[in-house]
């Protein structure tokens, strides 16, 4: 089967009469499956042929097993470190089977894509065909940003509704007693290790408005 051209092993240039070899790309792969029954073997095999075929250097091997994608960055080790060691440029870009092993949702999907992009580290996810660092890949996560940012202001939308309809019917609204400095930056330093926003409004004892009030 004729392999799409950014799945190609890479090459070499020709500069003058010596041959100029590409610098190779240094990859993390992760993958992750939802319960103890199933193995992520499956996915790291794929993933490390096409890496060795596309020239890569697997350097790390991130897996989450037996753990729900609808969990945040706190509740997947793997996840987590993964996302430290990108801070410390320890590899240029992430392959994962499919969408769904990295985020089952478009906002934290897109949280991450954010945080990874920060950092010039890309994603490439084998199923979809997908990678960030082809204009094409850049363009698709492009449109998840909107979409992803869409979403955000719908539910803002929802909140502010919310409130609106509870003024009208006589609820006093206004600052929770909780609400400093103190609880500012607890509310940020949370969102920021991507947990979610239920997650941190349960965690802090606060309203789902107060969190997004904040973030």
């Amino acid at each position: 089967m004729q392999l799409p051209y950014h799945l190609l092993p890479s090459t070499t240039s020709i500069k003058g009469s010596k041959r100029v070899s590409k610098m190779t790309k240094k990859i993390a792969i992760y993958a992750r499956v939802s319960t103890d029954k199933q193995t992520c073997e499956n996915q790291l095999l794929e993933l490390r042929i096409i890496a060795k075929r596309m020239g890569y250097e697997v350097v790390s091997e991130f897996i989450d097993n037996g753990i729900s994608g609808s969990k945040g960055r706190e509740g997947r080790p793997a996840l987590d470190l993964m996302m430290k060691s990108a801070t410390q440029r320890k590899f240029d870009m992430v392959m994962c089977w499919s969408i769904d092993r990295l985020g089952r949702s478009l906002q934290n999907l897109v949280e991450i894509l954010n945080e990874l992009q920060s950092m010039r580290i890309d994603l490439f996810f084998l199923q979809q065909g997908m990678d960030t660092s082809t204009p094409s890949g850049r363009m698709i996560f492009s449109v998840f940003g909107a979409i992803g940012e869409f979403e955000r202001n719908l539910i803002r939308e929802r909140v502010i509704a919310g409130q609106k309809r509870a003024i009208a019917n006589g609820v006093k609204m206004g600052r929770p007693s909780k609400m400093n400095d103190g609880m500012r930056s607890a509310i940020k330093l949370l969102r920021e290790k991507g947990m979610g926003i239920k997650q941190i409004a349960k965690q802090l004892q606060v309203g789902i408005g107060t969190v997004y009030s904040v973030i």
